[in-house]
């Protein structure tokens, strides 16, 4: 169950992808989204009544994404694992459409859809790509699809999109060695004039996780996006390639 969500009085949403800890405020680069809209609420009512009465994840997330209007945006709510495949695919798709800039954080990238789209992207060269991962967290990564042979595929895919596309990686202290979490945790794609956000990484795992993301239409969002994501690329190094 991987939500950071409320909702208020049934027209305020408050989500992204902060945990309610410490570190996530003082040591955690992560994005925070409110939205005011009843219709927007009644989404994410619908997927916490989901989760409330039936106990389960895998019975969660089943909210229809169809597209509402917020001010002079578009807004889709996508919600996993209900939607998941169908959330994955559709980034993928706006990458894919891509043609000025795409940008992106994530603490890591396993999702076969858009590790594919991304690929040809940087190696089309028609747009300008950029982006910021967890660098301790894609090590990781690679030390398990060297174990798995199912995920061997994926090797080649990010190793011609971190060498093509430019990526940088933050050097975080791994997981489970220590009290403080200071990951790269936010999770933001921009392709053109659209922008996801919420609480979803881009990885295969976190298709059959709890989680949900916002689908903006919105030039000046995903343009303050983008200068987010270009602030936080260049604190690091280069990302670690495989």
């Amino acid at each position: 169950m991987h939500h950071k969500y409320v909702v208020r009085d049934g027209s305020d949403v408050w989500t992204g992808s902060t945990n309610w800890s410490d570190d996530s405020w003082s040591r955690e680069e992560n994005v925070i989204v409110v939205v005011h809209s009843d219709e927007l609420a009644a989404r994410y009512t619908e997927d916490f009544e989901q989760l409330w009465k039936t106990e389960s994840v895998e019975q969660s997330g089943f909210v229809e994404p169809n597209p509402i209007r917020v001010g002079d945006a578009k807004v889709r709510a996508w919600f996993s694992p209900g939607h998941g495949e169908a959330l994955a695919t559709r980034i993928a798709h706006r990458i894919a459409k891509a043609k000025r800039r795409i940008r992106i954080c994530s603490p890591v990238m396993t999702s076969g859809p858009v590790l594919g789209a991304l690929a040809e992207a940087v190696s089309d060269g028609k747009c300008d790509v950029a982006g910021v991962v967890d660098a301790t967290q894609m090590k990781g990564v690679f030390h398990q699809w060297e174990l798995n042979g199912n995920s061997e595929w994926k090797m080649p895919a990010i190793r011609r999109i971190f060498a093509n596309g430019r990526f940088t990686g933050k050097n975080s202290m791994p997981y489970g060695q220590g009290d403080v979490h200071d990951f790269m945790h936010a999770k933001v794609v921009v392709a053109d004039d659209y922008l996801f956000t919420g609480s979803y990484n881009l990885s295969h795992s976190g298709e059959q996780n709890a989680e949900n993301v916002l689908e903006v239409e919105s030039p000046a969002l995903a343009d303050q996006l983008a200068a987010f994501v270009d602030e936080i690329h260049a604190l690091y190094p280069v990302a670690p390639i495989p």
